[in-house]
């Protein structure tokens, strides 16, 4: 699972009661031009990770995941090219 907060719908209006605000922090504003790399940090989480942050918020200790991403899902293991994703955990 590839989460980044630049290719989310609801950025902005959901961050607050999202889990990436409670572990990263919640992004700066989208005040950017469309196409132009916020900095936003872009987390990619194993399966094992996303069913312990899954874990997590179905006991109400985190928030749950709110991402609406706007970009097509690529094939597993061909990640995008140039893609500054880094691995959590």
């Amino acid at each position: 699972m590839i989460i980044d907060c630049d290719t989310c719908a609801v950025r902005g209006d959901a961050c607050g009661d999202c889990v990436v605000g409670v572990l990263l922090g919640v992004p700066d504003p989208a005040t950017r031009p469309a196409g132009v790399p916020s900095g936003a940090s872009v987390v990619q989480l194993d399966a094992p990770e996303a069913r312990a942050i899954q874990v997590l918020a179905d006991q109400g200790l985190v928030p749950r995941l709110r991402l609406v991403s706007t970009r097509r899902p690529t094939a597993p293991g061909k990640p995008e090219s140039g893609d500054p994703s880094r691995h959590a955990g």
